[in-house]
């Protein structure tokens, strides 16, 4: 076999791996291999293609980067018009919408001795897109239009052909000789929020909501811009097709499935219009919950020849419907904006608002999260903006109608002093780190700088040390704290432990019981684990799952206390920024004296001990040297030191000599090494760093200690949802953790067991379709005895 010919095998090889994977990842959502392993492949291709142009086809994966921009988008006219849907807001125009299915189909209708003939119906979430429909000839892709009038739409073939999930060939065999799929190009929540992300770390214009995300980023005339965005597609029905499919709805879109197209998860079958109104609901509830934006339900007739029989009335067919959800959006008034001073002692911009309804909930305020954003908005006090709101996520301002900007229209300005407690307000500077130093601009955030003698960043902070996952003191709730620092009693979180009966009996609403039961709980809240303690502290930046690594990782708090920011990176998820901040606030005189106090005055942490097993001497003296961030010397160049050198005094004393000895070290390399450790602050830096990393037994001389294996959920990912009838559901994942296991809030296909209580939704369903176990909480409360937990 000749070289070509073997490249050519290697590369059809490689195309079917990648779309076999590509098929398990999108529509499977069984991803059979590590992303790390799909891009290898995926580079091998390209190389492959790059050195064999010839052996470049179509439908190669590779071929997802977009091409030359266009001048101008093609017209395209629908044979089988992409017709739009009659809307349904309430329960009696679905009513009344099967009723007219029925009539449509001549089918017995109910009486008082019962309901009548009841309709099939497909059903499938609403998605927040951009309708496209799609070509394919002998099974590979040929055009693709946006829905445009219905009649006419636009081609956008050479964008479609970058969106990931869209098959360039479709899989299988038996297709129709021409198949023409419909659906939606969408953009999911998180992908979303990461590209505007992007948008801003660019200084490029964010989007204001998923659905012109995607249109704009489907409507690019350069295609490797649209080639960059997350964009996805779920395909729904049918257009042309020349050749034969099933005859419902569902197994058409089942069809497409194994074909290689995405359709909805959410797909379901319902018999009658009450089973209709009960998935309306369902999915109404688990709204929030979904990864992207629907805006309602789509409903169809699911015998293919029931359509045909229905027709279609102007421009809508008579066999479908969409049932749409209260709006997310309504325009109002911005009447003011007030700054409000949180724990850290942030201070926020929030909009005052003309009440306005809206998805069924009065709003008359909104978050504007920070002065970036409002400068982004230009929004000025007196306009009319767009209000947005989803499940319970606190509404926000979208975006201004600049048309209805009234002539007084105000400025937004930020307070110079905090409106709580007076104090200078000043902007968060960001620090950046990395080889070349580090590099200073201006934080989003402006901070009150009075700290706690700021009564809502004393009030916030106590809020936070009593709350449920931190100290979890029961019956000190928000006003309680309130009246507290209010009246002076409590001053910092340490005062809480010095009140006494007579203090607490003259407050508003207290008696004798409820002040014998406060004080009680405070002092049953005096033996915490150290991950609460750290986590109750409340450290900018440093959530709970950060304050449980602290304490795994540590063991201590002298040890976390002490850690330096160089030291706390080597922590699996800890940047440096976060590490500097973990720092910072245990550098702080003040914070030192209110801990000092809490210990003081009987705080007993438990759980403490040694560095955890699996960081003793987890630290290579190659990883030390690259994350010195030394200028030209990279992880390559670190390990090559490392074998010459053995040690960090060997590698201080270095000569350029003994540097010019070590293989392939480059000149630039050499003097960038030697000027580093002839800087003393740096070198007496790196030797800090060492000293400590051998003090905590994380060096690479220190003893290595065996990683015990033993817990029975070592290595498995559990996931909990609806209610848990015994305990809470943070309770059972103390638990579980415990066991060794990895509590997750998504479910997926490395997903161990599922827990689904009462109530349970979106994750059970998916942890059904990958075939993931699925508990009761009797069984799971089964296991927990049997391994001597009694919950």
């Amino acid at each position: 076999m000749t070289a070509t010919a073997q490249a050519a095998a290697r590369a059809t090889e490689l195309r079917e791996a990648l779309d076999q994977h590509n098929y398990r990842y999108y529509v499977l959502d069984e991803p059979s291999i590590p992303d790390a392993e799909y891009d290898r492949l995926f580079r091998e291709l390209q190389a492959i293609e790059a050195a064999h142009p010839q052996l470049v086809t179509a439908d190669s994966p590779t071929q997802r980067v977009g091409g030359a921009p266009l001048s101008a988008f093609a017209e395209v006219r629908h044979e089988v018009p992409m017709l739009s849907l009659g809307n349904a807001f309430d329960e009696q125009s679905m009513r009344d919408f099967d009723r007219r299915v029925r009539e449509g189909l001549d089918l017995p209708a109910g009486d008082l001795f019962g309901g009548g003939a009841e309709i099939d119906y497909c059903c499938e979430p609403k998605l927040d897109g951009l309708a496209v429909s799609i070509l394919y000839e002998q099974g590979q892709l040929v055009r693709a239009a946006t829905r445009g009038d219905g009649s006419t739409g636009e081609d956008i073939t050479t964008n479609v052909r970058t969106i990931r999930n869209v098959p360039l060939k479709l899989r299988g065999k038996d297709w129709p000789d021409v198949l023409e799929v419909r659906g939606e190009v969408f953009i999911s929540k998180a992908g979303f929020a990461a590209l505007n992300e992007r948008q801003r770390e660019a200084g490029g214009k964010t989007f204001a909501n998923p659905r012109n995300a995607a249109a704009g980023s489907l409507r690019q005339l350069d295609s490797t811009i649209t080639a960059s965005r997350p964009l996805e597609f779920c395909c729904y029905g049918i257009g042309r097709v020349d050749g034969a499919l099933p005859e419902t709805q569902t197994a058409v879109l089942e069809q497409l499935r194994e074909w290689g197209l995405t359709i909805s998860r959410e797909l379901k079958l319902a018999t009658g219009v009450d089973a209709c109104l009960a998935y309306y609901e369902d999915i109404g509830n688990r709204r929030a919950d979904l990864d992207y934006e629907i805006d309602g339900v789509v409903f169809k007739v699911n015998a293919l020849a029931q359509q045909r029989e229905l027709g279609f009335r102007a421009r809508e067919p008579r066999w479908a419907i969409a049932h749409k959800f209260p709006a997310l959006e309504e325009v109002t008034e911005l009447l003011d904006v007030e700054f409000q001073v949180g724990r850290t002692g942030a201070v926020t911009p929030v909009a005052r608002l003309k009440p306005v309804q809206v998805a069924g909930v009065t709003v008359s305020n909104a978050t504007l999260h920070n002065m970036d954003e409002v400068a982004r908005l230009g929004v000025m006090i007196g306009d009319h903006v767009i209000i947005r709101r989803a499940g319970d996520v606190i509404p926000q301002v979208m975006q201004v109608v600049p048309e209805r900007r009234p002539a007084d229209a105000r400025p937004v300005v930020i307070p110079e002093t905090c409106p709580v407690c007076g104090s200078a307000v000043e902007r968060t500077q960001l620090v950046k780190r990395g080889k070349g130093g580090q590099s200073v601009s201006e934080g989003s955030v402006y901070r009150c700088v009075g700290r706690l003698t700021c009564q809502a960043q004393l009030k916030q902070s106590i809020i936070h040390f009593v709350s449920r996952r931190a100290l979890d003191i029961d019956g000190l709730g928000e006003k309680i704290v309130e009246q507290l620092v209010d009246t002076g009693l409590v001053s910092s979180p340490a005062d809480l432990f010095s009140l006494t009966y007579e203090q607490v009996i003259d407050l508003e609403g207290f008696a004798e019981l409820s002040t014998k039961n406060l004080l009680s709980a405070i002092q049953d809240s005096k033996r915490p684990t150290l991950a609460r303690f750290i986590y109750a502290l409340g450290i900018p930046d440093a959530g709970e799952e950060t304050a449980k690594l602290l304490a795994r990782a540590l063991g201590s708090l002298a040890r976390i206390s002490r850690a330096l920011p160089e030291v706390l990176v080597y922590l699996p998820d800890v940047g440096l920024e976060v590490a500097h901040e973990i720092h910072s606030f245990f550098a702080d005189d003040h914070n030192q004296t209110v801990i000092s106090q809490l210990l003081d005055r009987g705080l007993e942490l438990q759980e403490e001990g040694n560095v955890a097993a699996e960081f003793a001497a987890s630290v290579s003296f190659a990883e030390f040297i690259a994350r010195l961030n030394i200028p030209h010397v990279a992880k390559t160049g670190a390990e090559r030191l490392a074998n010459a050198f053995g040690s960090l005094s060997a590698l201080i004393a270095a000569d350029w000599l003994e540097l010019k000895q070590v293989e392939r070290f480059t000149d630039k390399a050499q003097q960038s090494l030697l000027a580093y450790f002839r800087d003393d602050e740096q070198r007496e830096q790196a030797l800090a760093i060492e000293a400590q990393l051998r003090d905590f037994g994380m060096h690479w001389d220190s003893p290595k200690a065996e990683v015990a294996d033993d817990q029975p959920l070592t290595g498995q990912t559990w996931v909990l949802t609806g209610t848990l009838e015994t305990f809470s559901r943070d309770v059972a994942k103390e638990h579980l953790e415990s066991l060794g296991a990895k509590v997750a809030g998504s479910v997926s296909a490395k997903t161990h067991c599922l827990v689904a209580g009462p109530g349970a939704g979106s994750k059970l369903t998916k942890a059904e379709q990958l075939g993931v176990t699925v508990w009761d909480e009797a069984k799971l409360l089964d296991m927990l005895r049997e391994q001597g937990i009694q919950p």
